[in-house]
Formats: structure tokens, sequence, C-alpha cells
């Protein structure tokens, strides 16, 4: 799995120098953080709703779309979809209670 999200995190990377008329993903990083944003919420939204519905295969399609959004956001800040899997590893075996307690103080 994480050659794709390497793979694909290279794409992303590489559409930052592309003409916004020519890329899906060089227009939303045109657009600014906000937008990227915006399309995050919109995706999660929608894997809420396909979930509900209980069809497998929207699932599964929504929360790629969630995915791939959430890369191209990650992207934009400058943070690699290892900085994620790092966190998770680093957490694998933790309790969420534990976990939770652990985060500063917001």
């Amino acid at each position: 799995m994480s050659d794709t999200l390497n793979r694909l995190a290279e794409v992303l990377e590489s559409r930052k120098s592309a003409d916004p008329q020519s890329s899906y993903v060089a227009k939303l990083y045109a657009k600014g953080l906000d937008s990227i944003l915006k399309k995050v919420g919109e995706e999660a939204a929608e894997t809420i709703i396909a979930a509900k519905d209980g069809d497998p295969q929207k699932i599964i399609y929504e929360t790629a779309d969630l995915w791939f959004h959430t890369l191209v956001m990650l992207a934009h800040v400058g943070l690699h979809p290892d900085d994620i899997l790092n966190e998770l590893a680093r957490r694998e075996g933790l309790s969420g209670l534990v976990e939770k307690a652990s985060r500063p103080s917001e």
C-alpha cells in the first residue's frame, strides 16, 4: 500500500508546478488551502453518506476520493503520507485513551 501512496505523493508534488488549466490538482493548489479544505470536507460528508447507505462500492469510491483530497492537502502544506504512517505506527499498540491523554492540552 505505501508504494501506491508514495507514487501518488510524487505525482501530487509534481503537480505543484503544473499549469492549472491542464491539471485538476494544479487547479486545486492554485485556488489555495481553503478550497482544498472545502473539498476535503465535501468528500468527508459524501463518505459518511455512503457509509450510512451501506453500499460497499460507494463506500470504497467515496473513501478513495476523501483520501485523495486529504493527500492533496498534505502535499499543499508540505507533508508526505509517510508522516501520517509514522504517526500511526507510533500509536500502534497504544490504548486510545492513553494516546489521547498524552497529547498536549489544547
